[in-house]
């Protein structure tokens, strides 16, 4: 292939990738439970969103000193997320605007 051809093709790469939408990742994060209770449900919702989503335990619980790798297949390419906590005695914790890109873990301590 000549230079010029090489060159333009090059060129016409770079732009594809340059001018395509950005793709939204699933946010992945180890949470652990450095508490002495039980975790029985587990809300992430975007800092700027006004309403918690699923719990995303569902069935499971997460138990004193137990870790989990939590998934966030929201489509979004947001990073702060607030986080509700709800204990084995009925009681709430809730941590606002976590950055959970940076640290890609978050330990509950009480």
């Amino acid at each position: 292939m000549n230079p010029v051809r090489a060159a333009l093709a090059v060129l016409a790469f770079g732009l594809a990738f340059a001018s395509a939408p950005a793709l939204a990742e699933d946010l992945e994060f180890t949470l652990t439970n450095d508490t002495g209770s039980v975790i029985v449900e587990f809300y992430a919702s975007p800092s700027d969103v006004d309403a918690w989503e699923e719990d995303i335990l569902g069935s499971s619980v997460l138990g004193a000193g137990e870790s989990a790798t939590v998934t966030i297949a929201d489509g979004r390419t947001q990073c702060e997320y607030d986080m509700k906590f709800v204990w084995d005695d009925g009681s709430e914790t809730v941590v606002e605007a976590e950055d959970l890109c940076e640290t890609g873990s978050y330990t509950i301590t009480e």
